[in-house]
């Protein structure tokens, strides 16, 4: 059972007046998609037929991607709300309904986590993006994972967790593990992403534990669109390069030579060409760390950790989309 929202009314239109530009940033976002499939895939959240009215799925959800943009917390995302009017209409709330407190919000995105509907929400982006053109039949595809740190219920335990592997007290977040980057033991996940090259429009992600290696994961990111794969020296396997010539996908993943087996100069000079080429890709990690603060998770267990990653690669999707569509 839900809510319903309440029609717009003579406050609205006064609010009509005063636009801004972040109304209009909100707008052209909130009029890049089509809305309605996302509603029905949410509408299994407040399915039950007693109990009291739910606040309405889509508004839900539409606040956790401005929870995501602007890098607020549950209680923060409360007070935006209810003090900004252009929030307020992305999300689909009039100025006499009732706004959801913290704590609904958090209820509705664990029970999004639970559900595992993460998944078949960026799974609808994909598919629009696609019929648009934006995500091309024969793209160009950027393979590449990065480590994000578990959350730490203290900074002195976090520093525990990273340096003894063997801490007494056993690691903060049960899910995660520990792993070793750049001769540091680092505690936490491995997001895992693949990126059109063309738009630079992330397709898909996965998150695994930090211990989990990325050549592991690499299949399980293609879609069935890419005409070519650019990947980093740890995606590099003859299996790989087998089935990707059977499928007709390009390889063009860097080769990994070693002490008995060193690389050609030719295969040296053709991993430099293809790091330039898959280079634009790590710009996507690097706007999700530092403009969506996802250097460290913020919630405990895989299933939500996961969808705060696909909720991050979501906001950031339709925020690329809005200036593809501007430019166009």
């Amino acid at each position: 059972m839900q809510r319903t929202t309440e029609q717009p009314s003579l406050a609205d239109a006064l609010v009509e007046r005063r636009r801004r530009p972040r109304y209009q940033r909100l707008r052209r976002i909130d009029e890049a998609i089509d809305w309605a499939p996302f509603e029905r895939i949410l509408a299994v959240v407040h399915s039950s037929p007693v109990g009291r009215p739910a606040f309405p799925a889509l508004p839900l959800f539409k606040a956790l991607l401005l929870k995501e943009w602007h890098s607020l917390s549950d209680e923060q995302l409360e007070e935006e709300l209810l003090d900004r009017a252009s929030y307020r209409e992305f999300c689909g709330f009039r100025v006499a309904d009732k706004i959801p407190d913290h704590s609904t919000i958090c209820r509705f995105r664990n029970g999004l986590a639970e559900l595992g509907l993460g998944a078949a929400l960026f799974a609808e982006l994909r598919r629009q993006l696609t019929a648009r053109g934006l995500l091309p039949e024969q793209g160009r595809a950027a393979l590449d994972a990065t480590v994000v740190e578990a959350l730490a219920s203290t900074a002195i335990e976090a520093q525990a967790s990273r340096k003894r592997v063997d801490s007494p007290k056993g690691p903060t977040d049960p899910d995660a593990a520990f792993t070793r980057l750049n001769g540091e033991v680092r505690y936490g996940y491995k997001a895992h992403a693949n990126v059109d090259l063309e738009t630079m429009l992330v397709a898909e992600v996965r998150l695994t534990p930090a211990n989990v290696n990325e050549t592991s994961v690499a299949d399980q990111l293609l879609t069935g669109r890419e005409r070519s794969v650019h990947a980093d020296r740890a995606y590099d396997a003859r299996a790989r390069e087998r089935r990707y010539a059977e499928r007709g996908i390009e390889y063009k993943i860097m080769r990994r030579g070693n002490k008995h087996h060193p690389l050609p100069a030719w295969e040296v000079e053709r991993n430099r060409r293809l790091s330039r080429e898959r280079m634009p890709m790590e710009g996507v990690f690097g706007v999700l760390k530092r403009a969506y603060r996802y250097s460290r998770t913020r919630y405990f267990s895989l299933k939500r950790n996961l969808l705060e990653l696909q909720l991050k690669v979501f906001a950031y999707d339709l925020r690329r989309l809005a200036r593809l569509t501007a430019a166009a």
